[in-house]
């Protein structure tokens, strides 16, 4: 299980890079929801630095010509996953990422108040890795002995929350075998 100390909002285990694509969450709200999304810059390519520059506002436009489009974003999700597993954390958990956009949970809009959002690397076309669902696992543990209120949801994806507007993490991404490594913990406390 990873360590997130919950003063300073960050994973002991994580590499932080910080993403000024951030605030504060409203007054008296904590982070009650897991979000999983899913992400490559370039789309459909793996490795190299643009979704942290995506993150940290130094996306540059003429590495790509996708970038063009996405370069004034002011985006960013707590963590990401990449494909080998290695964890990078942009925005302290307690704090408000930018990573949901328009959406909505059992009644609640604007996730992002109350919610905290993992990326993984990776495709709605593509199956993600081994080494994500174990780091995703062990990272969501750390986040509910850090933040209880989270147990008492679902872990969801993009999808769930933006419906019609997002498709991430898509149809590849393996609910079932979160769950079971989930439930395996629970069992051996």
């Amino acid at each position: 299980m990873y360590r997130v100390d919950e003063k300073s909002g960050l994973c002991k285990q994580a590499e932080f890079i910080e993403s000024p694509n951030y605030d504060e969450r409203p007054e008296g709200a904590r982070p009650e929801l897991i979000v999983i999304h899913g992400i490559s810059l370039p789309p459909k390519q793996f490795g190299g630095e643009a979704i942290t520059q995506l993150f940290t506002n130094t996306l540059n436009p003429a590495d790509d010509p996708y970038f063009s489009g996405i370069q004034n974003l002011k985006v960013s999700a707590h963590a990401l996953i990449r494909r080998n597993g290695h964890l990078i954390q942009y925005v302290p958990f307690h704090c408000r990422a930018w990573h949901a956009g328009l959406s909505a949970f059992d009644g609640r809009e604007r996730c992002n108040d109350f919610s905290i959002g993992i990326e993984l690397e990776g495709t709605d076309e593509t199956c993600y890795t081994a080494t994500q669902y174990h780091v995703l696992a062990d990272l969501i543990k750390g986040l509910w002995k850090a933040y209880p209120e989270l147990k008492s949801n679902p872990v969801v994806g993009h999808s769930d929350i933006a419906p019609g507007r997002k498709t991430d993490p898509g149809a590849y991404f393996q609910w079932a075998s979160l769950e079971r490594m989930l439930e395996m913990s629970a069992l051996e406390a």
